[in-house]
């Protein structure tokens, strides 16, 4: 504990002396100490941050009927995603996780040929989300070199507002066995290729664990 203690204020006296210019001193402390997020998260595993279709139980609503709005306004038909594993994570640029962009980027660039991003902007958890569709397309581009799809800023919490997409993955009279909402911003759904979704991950498991490659493999 003392370790990390140490560690950590090593790294927020190094920020006082160079922010990242493409980056609020905040966005730099965050992503300077995800590492330290995220070893708390491994020591301290809730119950729901690994959920999985053991089962491979079919959706009663197909996955591919789909559709949701690109950042730049264009329709997206999720039947183009036929024969290829989708992952679907909610974001935010000023959250304590928001350094999963460049995890994110690292696992689309080694699979990029049978897998598919799509990261939803929200601003449902702690309003860390409140940037306009371009200002969080240019933040992702210079910061974390971001080339998966990014969608239009919505709501991903159950309610009225919450978009279609993420009304399938957390209800299960849709998607078939999941009611598991994005429990913080960075909560990640796995749908195969055939359209069934097959895993839950929570912000605490990291795009890169080997648990989330053994699911798009």
């Amino acid at each position: 504990m003392k370790k990390i203690i140490i560690i950590t204020t090593v790294l927020l006296f190094a920020l006082f002396l160079v922010k990242q210019k493409d980056m609020t001193f905040r966005q730099s402390v965050l992503k300077a100490i995800y590492p330290v997020v995220m070893f708390f998260g491994k020591i301290f595993p809730s119950s729901h941050a690994a959920l999985k279709n053991d089962k491979f139980i079919q959706a009663s609503v197909s996955f591919y009927q789909l559709q949701a709005i690109a950042n730049n306004g264009d329709t997206i038909n999720f039947e183009q995603f036929r024969g290829k594993k989708v992952l679907i994570v909610n974001t935010a640029s000023d959250c304590g996780f928001t350094a999963q962009y460049d995890e994110l980027e690292k696992l689309y660039q080694q699979n990029k040929e049978n897998l598919v991003i799509l990261g939803f902007p929200a601003n449902d958890f702690k309003e860390q989300e409140k940037k306009k569709d371009d200002e969080i397309a240019s933040f992702c581009k210079i910061n974390f070199g971001v080339s998966f799809q990014l969608m239009k800023k919505s709501h991903v919490v159950r309610g009225d507002a919450q978009n279609a997409v993420f009304k399938w993955l957390s209800n299960s009279t849709e998607n078939g066995w999941c009611d598991q909402a994005p429990v913080w911003n960075f909560s990640k759904y796995v749908i195969n290729e055939k359209g069934v979704l097959t895993n839950f991950f929570a912000q605490t498991v990291s795009p890169l664990d080997k648990k989330v490659m053994a699911a798009i493999k």
